[in-house]
């Protein structure tokens, strides 16, 4: 028998505004029943697992462990980036390639780091010579 992911937990100062901009990466609303000073908030991002915000009362203060590697489904990497910077997130670091490879390191409101990968279409179109070097 193995395990399956039920959830992902982000531990944050305030559940409402991350879970806002969250929304806004996954499109897709925030639960009705969340409200702002609520400890809990939770986004059913379509196609993969409940995200369920936890209000803590400390801040981050080192690199995540764990991250999420977004991969743009309908964009390219750079659009998907720009939008992601116009809705709050900031640049961490740049480890795009000359070939395309690598990814974008982007934080969310809160300090959380996160991954942005070439879209499939991307990766198609430059597999042949670049191999598939997109792992964060």
């Amino acid at each position: 028998m193995s395990s399956t992911i039920h959830n992902i937990s982000i531990d944050c100062r305030d559940t409402y505004a991350l879970a806002g901009f969250w929304s806004q990466v996954f499109d897709c609303p925030r639960q009705p029943d969340d409200f702002p000073g609520d400890p809990e908030a939770m986004l059913l991002p379509p196609g993969g697992p409940v995200v369920l915000f936890l209000a803590v009362p400390e801040g981050k203060t080192v690199k995540n462990r764990l991250h999420l590697d977004l991969q743009p489904a309908d964009r390219t990497r750079a659009e998907e980036v720009e939008r992601l910077l116009g809705i709050g997130a900031t640049l961490v670091d740049d480890q795009t390639r000359p070939d395309g490879a690598g990814w974008v390191v982007l934080a969310d409101p809160e300090g959380n780091e996160f991954c942005v990968l070439r879209s499939a279409a991307e990766r198609a179109a430059t597999s042949a010579t670049s191999g598939d070097a997109d792992t964060a």
